[in-house]
């Protein structure tokens, strides 16, 4: 799953590349919008929110989609087309006037709907870690909600912070010394810890695109996707837990010396 960095990037990559442009024609292949007709107006930009994407026009309508495991967004240059394997997971098309097309391809999650009602499809998210004005002590009330929940489970949980996906939640707790089934009341400093998953987000967009947390070409990771392999810190197996047996339902891995 794409985490808040990566659509983050993906927003900026799409704003930069459409926004000003006219829509000449759409095709919206989703049963409930696909009557939806975007043809006539004016991409006014791409906003991301946690990990999900914005896509607003001129006359208060957005497209609203999530990634997911799946989804991607292709701008193809004029006369070109998606190979046909592709093309079958085509969720919407946006025709633009100069010729190139805005594909939306196997989008799990895709709304046509007023940009005044966004609300309806991004307002249950926390404060977003990547977000101008994101709010620490919003963040850290929604963290404290729920004390006897483990850590991981809550920074996974896009209604207490939006933008951490597992790999950072995983890396930014090793790095932390906190275990994943740590509960939260009993994490003692939740706003720096918070404000080291921010830092760590920001930087990816800024610096660290390939998502590299060691610093180090091999591996790149401390403790994510390396089960059984040797703690960097202290040397001892990195320990994991499949997603049917954890509360969070996500692949865990985890230092069991380091992160106690």
């Amino acid at each position: 799953m794409a985490e808040g960095d990566s659509i983050f990037r993906l927003a900026a990559r799409l704003d930069s590349a459409t926004a000003g442009a006219v829509v000449a024609r759409s095709d919206v292949r989703h049963p409930r919008y696909a009557g939806a007709d975007l043809s006539g107006r004016t991409i006014t930009g791409w906003v991301p929110r946690g990990k999900h994407l914005l896509a607003r026009t001129d006359d208060g309508w957005t497209v609203h989609s999530h990634l997911r495991m799946s989804g991607r967004w292709s701008v193809l240059r004029p006369g070109k087309r998606l190979p046909r394997d592709v093309a079958a997971d085509l969720r919407i098309a946006l025709h633009l006037a100069d010729g190139r097309t805005l594909a939306g391809i196997g989008l799990p999650v895709l709304a046509v709907l007023p940009t005044r009602e966004e609300h309806t499809v991004v307002g249950h998210l926390g404060p977003d870690l990547l977000g101008d004005t994101f709010d620490g002590d919003a963040a850290l009330a929604r963290l404290r909600a729920d004390p006897g929940r483990a850590v991981l489970a809550a920074l996974l949980d896009q209604r207490v912070v939006a933008g951490l996906g597992n790999m950072w939640a995983q890396e930014l707790l090793f790095l932390e010394r906190v275990s994943p089934w740590r509960a939260c009341s009993a994490v003692d400093d939740a706003g720096a810890l918070l404000g080291h998953g921010r830092a760590l987000l920001r930087d990816a967009v800024v610096r660290n695109p390939a998502q590299n947390t060691t610093g180090r070409v091999r591996p790149r990771h401390f403790v994510y996707g390396r089960y059984r392999r040797p703690c960097l810190r202290c040397g001892a197996p990195v320990a994991f837990a499949p997603a049917e047996r954890t509360p969070h339902g996500r692949e865990t891995w985890w230092c069991p010396r380091c992160q106690r």
